[in-house]
């Protein structure tokens, strides 16, 4: 992709009784938006008027295609993938809506494999009414790492401007976290961090700051093993490997003490354990990054908000601050990709000739 080229952003609106619609209408009203991105929303023309109007929204004119049709560049694209006659109940948890968001979750996911679109936003899923036979995950993240195949491994990264965290499990249960660490699954995460962090976010030199599970990272085994077991030893390995991690630190401390600041990204054991502090922080500005994939997904770092859903108070930042990392992550991955696989070439002077310069790299 040129540097210049505008980038085909898929829009999946998500549950349509939350706030999805609402935020990302109101991101997509940014006329800076335009200049950038190329937006795609794979939803419906009709549930998009019903909340422009509710909410006394600007009017977008949304441009209708069908899927894997050509999008026009300057306008604001819409795909129609539900049924248009679908009740809309602001707040409300429904089968309807669950159908619908993965309607068109499964429609986005279609044009990007095939390359129709660049990059997918996704807006906020209700994960129990989307269940379906054929989508039975926690989350947008193993949905995705099912989709992109076994030898790709997903990371879950929450990232703002200055703060960013990885996930070592996701969606588990609390009661599994501890069993399901072990010295290979750390590392493994350590190094996938390292590798997002310089090829999705530019970083040269990451420095990482590892999380310890326990409280107190474990107090040297006073209250749990895990930091002497099985951390420290995925830290040791990552040194080893010139990955520069540091830790286990105790929670609480290094998030209270503002030590996070000194680090490129974080890594915690588990999904609280990092997103409580990384919400308090970095509330309505944050950015949920799926990477490890071959395609570059994110979504704002809020829910469905049905509390809120229908009201016009919800707050479009964190969907615009998604539409920007989409496209950051795009130009970053593009630089990192040409830098990385063109190596300075090989080259001597053959002394027995008038400096003839011999490539010993070509083919």
């Amino acid at each position: 992709m040129s540097e210049n080229k505008k980038i085909k952003i898929a829009f999946s609106h998500g549950d349509i009784n939350g706030i999805g619609y609402e935020v990302l209408l109101k991101a997509l009203e940014d006329p800076q938006i335009l200049e950038l991105i190329t937006p795609v929303i794979y939803g419906s023309g009709r549930v998009a008027g019903f909340y422009r109007k509710a909410l006394d929204l600007p009017a977008l004119q949304l441009v209708t295609h069908n899927a894997g049709d050509d999008f026009d560049e300057n306008t604001y694209n819409l795909v129609n993938v539900v049924d248009e006659d679908l009740k809309i109940d602001p707040g409300m948890e429904t089968e309807i809506a669950g159908q619908a968001s993965l309607a068109s979750l499964e429609a986005a996911m279609t044009d990007l494999k095939n390359g129709k679109v660049d990059a997918i936003v996704t807006a906020p899923i209700n994960k129990h009414n989307i269940q379906s036979p054929t989508f039975h995950f926690p989350g947008h993240t193993e949905y995705l790492q099912a989709i992109a195949g076994d030898e790709y491994k997903a990371l879950m990264i929450l990232a703002c401007e200055h703060l960013r965290v990885a996930l070592v499990t996701t969606h588990i249960p609390l009661a599994n976290v501890a069993k399901s660490l072990t010295i290979e699954s750390v590392y493994e995460k350590i190094e996938q961090f390292d590798k997002a962090l310089r090829r999705d976010f530019g970083v040269v030199r990451p420095r990482i700051a590892v999380l310890g599970l326990n409280p107190h990272a474990g107090d040297e085994g006073v209250i749990g093993n895990e930091e002497q077991e099985i951390i420290i030893p995925a830290i040791k390995q990552a040194c080893e490997n010139r990955i520069e991690a540091y830790g286990p630190y105790a929670a609480d401390g290094f998030f209270g003490s503002g030590a996070f600041k000194h680090f490129d990204g974080v890594l915690a054991m588990y999904h609280d354990q990092g997103l409580i502090p990384f919400k308090t922080l970095a509330m309505g500005q944050g950015v949920n990054i799926t990477s490890g994939l071959p395609f570059v997904r994110t979504s704002p770092d809020h829910g469905t908000a049905y509390d809120i859903a229908g009201k016009g108070v919800a707050d479009p930042r964190s969907m615009r601050q998604a539409i920007y990392a989409a496209c950051d992550i795009i130009r970053n991955r593009q630089r990192y990709d040409e830098m990385t696989s063109n190596p300075l070439r090989k080259q001597y002077f053959d002394r027995s000739k008038d400096n003839v310069v011999l490539d010993l790299t070509s083919d």
